[in-house]
């Protein structure tokens, strides 16, 4: 199947696109829309949550690529059947989570709609960025954090179940002290949002290059979306010093494979549109 995402974004001919961000000079642009029954649903996520995921998923572009967010337009469709008390903690949300992380919501636009979507464009600044090209023969690959819990708990949702309230579904973990403290030290990086195997994919066809497995990834951490954890390249000689600030940031670091001239490519299956 045609990965829709991927040709949508072939048509647009723009030298900024490929990276979590476009970066123009030393400012970085980014947008994700979190959308009812795409990304979430009212039944499963109260206002609160439901803004709060909406700012983490938009902040983890600007994260990724090393950048500090400065400002967030936000834009809104709002269902007619919405009290005002909802979209008073929605905002208050959104709001509390932007300011976190030194963010400050400066605009944006709202519509009355069937179902809530929000749509966050995200202005970060960033002296040193972390991109996606880079990798050279021999850099390992790794990434951050603990796979296939968002996966499993969206599964969970879907079932009628319960999951914890700290579920990464809810709340992703940005790992954005890891990546200032370690940038020096990286190579390319982005965020894992359509899953390892997919991300990995992508950071592999922008560097023309193949992959050699260090060892086994299983389907449940590989397929998992959502994570927003990190997909990080280096210099072999570098991991002591990233495993010194993995363990001063608690920051789990798993490598997984070494960069190869081959054609690995992991099996994956576009989700962003289902035929």
């Amino acid at each position: 199947m045609r990965d829709i995402e991927a040709y949508i974004i072939s048509r647009f001919n723009s030298s900024y696109i490929g990276d979590d961000a476009a970066l123009i000079g030393n400012i970085c642009y980014s947008v994700d829309t979190f959308f009812e029954d795409v990304h979430f649903k009212r039944s499963w996520m109260n206002m609160t949550q439901i803004g709060r995921k909406a700012m983490l998923v938009n902040l983890s572009d600007a994260i990724a690529m090393n950048a500090k967010p400065l400002y967030a337009l936000v834009a809104l469709s709002l269902p007619k059947d919405i009290k005002i008390s909802e979209i008073e903690e929605l905002s208050d949300s959104l709001v509390k989570c932007a300011k976190e992380f030194g963010c400050e919501i400066i605009g944006g636009d709202t519509i009355s709609a069937d179902k809530l979507t929000i749509s966050i464009t995200i202005i970060s600044k960033s002296d040193y960025p972390l991109l996606r090209k880079g990798l050279k023969e021999g850099d390992v690959l790794a990434f951050t954090g603990s796979l296939g819990t968002s996966k499993r708990d969206l599964e969970r949702l879907f079932a009628g179940e319960s999951i914890e309230a700290n579920s990464k579904f809810y709340e992703p973990v940005l790992r954005q002290e890891f990546i200032e403290r370690s940038r020096e030290y990286l190579r390319a990086g982005m965020d894992i949002s359509d899953g390892l195997y997919c991300d990995t994919n992508k950071l592999l066809d922008i560097n023309n290059i193949g992959l050699e497995l260090s060892c086994d990834v299983a389907e449940d951490v590989g397929s998992s979306g959502e994570e927003y954890e990190m997909l990080i390249g280096f210099d072999p000689a570098n991991l002591p010093q990233l495993e010194q600030i993995a363990r001063q940031t608690d920051t789990p670091l798993t490598t997984f494979g070494v960069v190869q001239k081959n054609i690995f490519r992991f099996l994956c299956k576009p989700h962003h549109f289902k035929s």
